[in-house]
């Protein structure tokens, strides 16, 4: 049955324009209210976690969230700014029945969005999110009557969860380690992360560069962060660090810098901890799970040590999914959201920074020389505005072009196009034996695209 509000990643759109709405907050307010009264709590006053980002629109939400799920007699317990994989671990931490994130991600300040974890710490099952859904959108009715009397619940403050949250992360780092004399860059977008990720690491004993430490609410992912690591890339080159790290807005997603300020994203990352993990015996069923967007190079180096790797669809959830059904303990996607579900229950960016800085400590290799351990194959992706979405397969011209490119490819490549599940983009992704080819191809799919649905 067919979603109407959520996407890959939770709910997102413009703040204050539909679905985005402060009516649309309180009523999922009320429906995740409704489904944990139903699973979790009878006899007593389910608690929520309720956390967000730094953009301007949070408070907007929380408040209204939080009214939504006080009138279904949810007890709130507000954390403020806070990473989303924070707020996983202080769910499953506090014995909550779910947790909400309020947060837009990498998304520009004027946009902002919904995540919704259960009380594992985990992002709903995909049974939950469509009840979640169709209550939420009026699709159908609540199966729960509002709270009345003393069945009203309460809204309070956690207090100091980012020092919980803090000495959570460092005890994911070896006891054994230091960072003492590691030059780091870390910059945290202006976002949830802004005081937690550079105290984690000078902690730890590492000298700290931080940069995206000033959220004003409206500057968040703004010319910095992971949509941005050029930024991040050359202070590295310019303080004379060992290691830089970008974070997006809510801090699930990293992309880091090598010594000498080269980019080292999520593919990278996942061969680097598996080999590492697989040397040490730590690497379960000695299988990672990336995602149909992970370079064939990865696929192959994998191969190489015996591991092997399996595809999950687009969107961290899936990567999680995938993990829990095999029991594996390694996963992520090549933008940057890396999964040790020996530490967490979802993608978690300063996590994974420490897991990296870990294997550089103990193998005694600078990043570069880690990082060059994958050699990707050329590989093309174009981002494209479209109007709408409709099925590809509808698109006639579309289909001749990727056609054509599949032709072109003579089976050493590959070829995917598919529609973001939060903008509306469509994303074509072309990956072959040579830059020409594959630039030639992505050309010709971009341009079906652009002219049968392009904004």
């Amino acid at each position: 049955m067919e979603r109407k509000l959520f996407g890959t990643d939770g709910i997102r759109g413009r703040a204050n324009e539909p679905p985005m709405t402060g009516e649309m907050a309180m009523a999922l307010g009320r429906s995740v209210g409704a489904l944990v009264r139903r699973k979790h709590a009878a006899g007593r006053h389910p608690k929520v976690v309720l956390g967000k980002d730094t953009r301007v629109s949070c408070y907007l939400f929380e408040q209204a969230i939080s009214s939504g799920l006080i009138s279904m007699g949810c007890d709130v317990l507000l954390v403020g700014p806070l990473p989303t994989p924070g707020i996983a671990f202080v769910t499953q931490s506090m014995r909550a029945d779910a947790g909400i994130v309020i947060s837009a991600s990498h998304n520009p300040y004027h946009d902002n969005g919904i995540k919704v974890f259960d009380h594992h710490g985990f992002k709903l099952p995909d049974e939950d999110e469509l009840l979640v859904d169709r209550w939420t959108s009026g699709a159908e009715p609540l199966p729960l009557p509002l709270a009345t009397g003393g069945g009203i619940g309460r809204c309070t403050w956690l207090n100091d969860v980012a020092g919980r949250y803090i000495v959570y992360l460092k005890s994911t780092f070896p006891a054994e380690l230091t960072l003492d004399g590691v030059r780091i860059v870390v910059d945290c977008a202006h976002g949830a992360a802004y005081r937690i990720a550079p105290a984690v690491f000078s902690e730890l004993g590492a000298e700290v560069v931080p940069l995206g430490v000033g959220p004003d609410g409206l500057n968040i992912n703004e010319g910095c962060g992971s949509l941005h690591p050029e930024v991040m890339q050359a202070a590295v080159v310019e303080h004379g660090a060992q290691l830089g790290l970008s974070l997006d807005g809510d801090a699930d997603r990293v992309i880091l810098a090598d010594e000498r300020g080269r980019r080292v994203d999520g593919d990278q990352i996942l061969a680097i901890c598996a080999q590492r993990m697989k040397k040490n015996g730590r690497l379960a069923r000695d299988t990672v799970v990336a995602t149909v967007m992970s370079n064939l190079s990865l696929e192959l180096y994998l191969r190489s040590l015996g591991v092997e790797l399996l595809r999950a669809p687009v969107g961290d959830r899936y990567v999680v999914a995938e993990m829990r059904a095999g029991r594996y303990n390694l996963g992520g996607e090549q933008s940057g959201h890396l999964i040790f579900l020996d530490h967490g229950t979802t993608g978690d960016g300063v996590l994974a920074a420490l897991q990296v800085l870990a294997v550089m400590l103990g193998e005694q290799l600078p990043l570069s020389e880690l990082a060059g351990l994958l050699r990707p194959v050329p590989q093309l992706l174009v981002n494209i505005e479209v109007k709408a979405r409709p099925p590809l397969e509808t698109l006639p011209e579309v289909s001749a072009a990727i056609a054509r490119a599949e032709a072109l490819l003579s089976g050493e490549g590959r070829v995917l196009v598919r529609y973001s599940g939060t903008e509306l983009l469509a994303r074509v992704m072309v990956e072959g034996p040579d830059q020409q080819r594959v630039r030639s191809c992505t050309e010709d799919i971009s341009r079906a695209i652009r002219e049968a649905i392009g904004a």
